[in-house]
């Protein structure tokens, strides 16, 4: 087993759903000891599996998240409960929530408490629109933030409905920017000795991300316009997106429109202007590609696209991603043992280092899985943990 880039440093994981998860998780791939901490009951989403894969004792989506963790599962409510991730949060680096507001502060666990504990500690905030503000107390959900960045008006045709992402993303992209806000956090600790409160919402990290897109709206001045025919991103030049072909699909990405003409022989494309008629005359270019495309099959055509080197590609269902010969040669999946499921496959690490590769050291834990080993690394001794069982303070997994 290697030593992870954060091997020594502690993440106490108090998040819920996927974008807090995610985020510890990624700490936990580098090698810290995250430990998640959940109800007695576990976390909702053990209960709630997306998808509908149930699993035997772990759902797919809950695997997907938690893996490299340790879970202690302990009632809050309880001043028992809260004195043992007080005691736990002595001996952390980071400590990450993603509380609706005013419930960390009702149990104790926010910042001001928390770095009265620990001033060092790298305090994680997580929310949905803000700590305030008129929208703090909204529900923080993917699809809501999806509809509400404005992300929505950039695919499709004028007459669909708004077109939501087939992924989480704005979740995603929220776990991604608590995991650079924490390691940005921690490396100014190291600096200077002092930790700090870092604060993300997935309305900012949605509209970060659209960062060209709203600046040419902002800067530019140019409005979103979906046309007649659909297009895969309203500020990009046709043809962009997928068409069907005689057999399947195929992704179709700005090509010169002169060296399209001439491999889909179609003249009426030849005499125009790629920057200014590929958004111009958008509509009218799509129709003719969607046309054209009918006449071969997807293998046909990505061949000829190739050796005129125009950007084209296969459309993968999932079966096909898994299946891929790169997806196999870059190892984006990783498959392990889980003591209750049985071999587990989900995607790996999006990142790579010659030095201290990540690995998965654990699988997602079941709850209470680690209560007895990690309250027994703050000094608690065995009868004393039994006596937390009994009273429903703590919950214990045996293994």
């Amino acid at each position: 087993m290697s030593m992870g880039i954060l091997d020594g440093y502690r993440v106490i994981d108090l998040s819920i759903a996927m974008a807090g998860p995610l985020a510890a998780m990624r700490l936990g791939d580098l090698g810290a000891d995250v430990v998640k901490v959940e109800p007695v009951t576990g976390e909702w989403q053990r209960h709630a599996p997306a998808g509908g894969a149930t699993g035997k004792r772990v759902n797919a989506s809950f695997l997907s998240l938690n893996r490299n963790k340790r879970s202690l599962a302990v009632n809050l409510k309880s001043e028992e409960g809260r004195r043992i991730v007080h005691d736990l949060a002595r001996t952390a680096d980071v400590f990450l929530q993603n509380y609706r507001p005013g419930v960390a502060e009702r149990l104790g666990m926010d910042y001001e408490t928390i770095r009265g504990i620990n001033p060092r500690i790298v305090y994680v905030s997580m929310s949905g629109y803000g700590e305030s503000g008129p929208y703090a107390t909204r529900p923080g959900q993917d699809l809501l933030l999806q509809a509400m960045s404005g992300a929505m008006f950039s695919t499709g045709r004028e007459s669909d409905a708004p077109l939501p992402s087939g992924t989480y993303a704005i979740d995603a992209i929220t776990a991604y920017s608590a995991f650079e806000g924490a390691l940005a956090a921690l490396l100014h600790r190291e600096r200077t000795g002092e930790g700090q409160r870092v604060t993300v919402n997935m309305l900012d990290a949605a509209i970060a991300v659209q960062m060209q897109e709203l600046s040419i709206f902002t800067v530019g001045g140019v409005p979103q316009r979906r046309g007649a025919e659909p297009h895969g991103h309203t500020y990009i030049r046709a043809p962009y997106g997928v068409f069907a072909t005689a057999d399947g699909y195929l992704a179709l990405a700005m090509p010169p429109l002169p060296e399209l003409a001439a491999v889909l022989d179609a003249p009426e494309l030849a005499g125009l202007d790629t920057d200014v008629d590929g958004h111009t005359r958008r509509d009218e270019i799509t129709a003719v590609v969607r046309e054209r495309l009918l006449r071969r099959t997807a293998a046909e055509w990505l061949e000829l696209f190739t050796a005129h080197g125009i950007w084209a590609g296969p459309v993968h269902s999932y079966a096909d991603v898994v299946d891929d010969p790169q997806v196999r040669h870059n190892g984006s999946f990783v498959t392990y043992d889980h003591p209750t499921e049985g071999q587990v496959t989900t995607p790996g690490f999006p990142y790579g280092f010659s030095a201290t590769p990540p690995e998965v050291r654990r699988g997602a834990p079941l709850a209470g899985q680690h209560t007895r080993e990690i309250l027994a690394e703050l000094g608690l001794p065995a009868d004393r943990l039994d006596g937390l069982v009994e009273a429903g303070v703590v919950a214990v997994e045996e293994e």
